[in-house]
């Protein structure tokens, strides 16, 4: 796994200008987190993982979240989990490197400046990923950036 951003840097995710969860990503990877309603069993709530969908909620209830997802995930690397009264559900990317704009499909997109600064974000960590003895954290990229997922021949894999 790779590292998560701190809070304070991840996106939110509204509808109707209530915040729903907030999100991340790597490059391998898609993080939610969910704050969870208090007085409920932990044992109520439910998570399910589909390759194109996501459905969370409490057993019972209405699904609070049912959603096709951005992209493809590998289910069987995907999870959840509760903790300090979050649900933290990661989504393993099928196409590694690929910025999401949304963990939903057509929903909450991020507008084009924050997508370009995330493709710029998750190429700088390809780079360190890709050549561990060199320090990029001061690197910049004027202009537009390419595809993590594409530039100089893709993403190697192990």
């Amino acid at each position: 796994m790779a590292e998560k951003l701190a809070p304070e840097k991840r996106h939110s995710f509204l509808h109707n200008g209530e915040k729903v969860f907030e999100w991340d990503q790597t490059l391998d990877e898609v993080n939610i987190y969910i704050n969870l309603p208090p007085n409920v069993s932990s044992k109520q709530f439910y998570c399910k993982i589909h390759s194109k969908h996501v459905e969370v909620g409490i057993k019972g209830n209405p699904p609070y979240l049912n959603h096709d997802l951005f992209s493809p995930v590998k289910t069987d690397s995907s999870f959840w989990t509760l903790e300090d009264g979050i649900m933290h559900i990661t989504l393993q990317k099928r196409d590694k490197g690929q910025t999401w704009s949304s963990p939903i499909l057509g929903q909450g997109q991020l507008d084009p400046y924050a997508t370009d600064l995330e493709q710029k974000r998750l190429m700088l960590q390809r780079f360190q990923e890709e050549n561990p003895g060199f320090d990029f954290s001061q690197a910049q990229f004027t202009g537009s950036c390419p595809d993590p997922r594409t530039f100089m021949g893709g993403i190697r894999s192990d």
